[in-house]
């Protein structure tokens, strides 16, 4: 027998009372959504979405994004216990909520960022951007063309027919209790799903592959270097991608946007595309909008990667300044360096090439990698932005969210609350 009270666990200071207290005065009215009673519907039973709120973001604060670990912490750490008041949690109730609240969760960070910039804690004037790639929940073996997908889809559905023949069975099914009968029915079901969505990947997969087919040599083509599109048979969204260590496995992309005076998280998105082009836009618009208008993007900093003539076209139609380097010529003697305009270059084009030539323009650059590879890393390291343990894009997202939220909560939480 131990005598203690639960609010002695943790120090007056301690950083998981600045999360709780700043999870008490967002608004979760969309978590809440769900579990509320309507006309002729009772409400149900939950657990406090508050609460699993904070305790997710504590975990991501702290580096964890198993739920089983995070179920076990909540009985044997201090912090933790704080939160929960001595009760345990279910690991499925942990990990459910992890990943189905996308919607809740997205409006939660765009609470947090107009907050901020309402404060005038973070300016978006200017923004960075970096991709990061995280590697998914599958193995490259899961990886199949198009005939093996086919001949596994039969034997998926020839599997879920002779599993329901046999359940119905009364003799042969007397020793399997009900949940284990429904737990091979899961199986079953979800695995012949997964070959179906692997299946309904392959026309996009397979015009992208047309449209690289352009670029390759004919040269190229007759050494069989264009090969037939492959699908994951675990992870269907997953892509195959060239990795930080030059290796190539299946992976998703993080698009996270951020302020390099503040260095906060201001807009972030998960893609299954290989290369960053044609993000650009897309994640202005977005910042744009978590701030409801209070602030606009006028510069925009990216790495080499993203860039495109059409990119920096549309960006000088907008009144957005592009800081993005371009690339090295083939033949340096032809057409000079890269910062010389070309003869067909658009004004926009010219006057973008003449910017990152100047000493001022590569004084800004600077800024990107000063924060976004920090940003990048802090959430690798710290907050668990690591190895994907869920499948698909909506429910890696919810898993990027969390990390960024837990970012921004760790800077400014104490601000937020002041």
């Amino acid at each position: 027998m131990t005598m203690q009270c639960d609010d002695d666990l943790v120090d007056a200071d301690h950083p998981v009372r600045v999360i709780w207290q700043v999870v008490c005065t967002l608004d979760l009215s969309r978590f809440y959504a769900t579990i509320r009673a309507r006309a002729g519907q009772v409400g149900r039973d939950p657990t406090d979405p508050r609460l699993l709120v904070a305790l997710w973001l504590w975990a991501a604060t702290d580096g964890v994004g198993s739920a089983r670990e995070l179920a076990r912490l909540c009985t044997q750490s201090n912090p933790y216990r704080w939160l929960c008041g001595g009760l345990s949690l279910n690991h499925h109730t942990l990990g459910d909520f992890r990943v189905d609240h996308g919607a809740a969760l997205d409006d939660l960070l765009t609470q947090v960022i107009a907050s901020l910039v309402e404060k005038k804690l973070v300016s978006v004037h200017r923004i960075t951007q970096d991709g990061t790639r995280l590697r998914a929940c599958c193995g490259a073996s899961s990886l199949r063309r198009q005939d093996r997908l086919k001949l596994l889809l039969e034997q998926a559905r020839a599997h879920v027919d002779e599993l329901k023949a046999l359940l119905d069975d009364p003799e042969q099914s007397a020793a399997l209790s009900a949940k284990k009968k429904a737990a091979m029915q899961r199986a079953a079901r979800e695995r012949q799903e997964r070959v179906e969505a692997a299946i309904a990947q392959l026309p996009a997969l397979q015009a992208r592959q047309q449209k690289l087919a352009k670029r390759v040599s004919k040269k190229d083509k007759a050494k069989g270097k264009l090969k037939e599109p492959r699908a994951s048979t675990t992870d269907a969204e997953a892509r195959v991608m060239k990795m930080p260590d030059g290796g190539y496995r299946p992976a998703l992309n993080v698009q996270i946007a951020s302020d390099p005076t503040s260095r906060a998280i201001v807009g972030v998105e998960v893609i299954n595309a290989g290369v960053d082009t044609d993000q650009l836009e897309p994640m202005r618009q977005q910042v744009e909008q978590r701030v409801g208008g209070q602030q606009k993007v006028t510069e925009h900093l990216a790495d080499g990667g993203y860039l495109s003539f059409e990119d920096v076209d549309r960006a000088a139609e907008q009144a957005v300044t592009l800081y993005v380097p371009p690339k090295p010529p083939r033949d340096a003697e032809q057409f000079g360096d890269q910062y010389q305009p070309r003869p067909n270059d658009s004004d926009a084009v010219q006057q973008w090439r003449q910017r990152m030539g100047s000493d001022a323009g590569k004084q800004i650059y600077k800024q990107r990698a000063a924060t976004s590879e920090t940003v990048n890393a802090d959430l690798k390291t710290h907050r668990g932005l690591v190895q994907l343990t869920v499948r698909g894009l909506a429910k890696a997202k919810c898993v990027a969210l969390w990390c960024t939220l837990a970012y921004n909560l760790m800077h400014f939480g104490r601000q937020l609350i002041a």
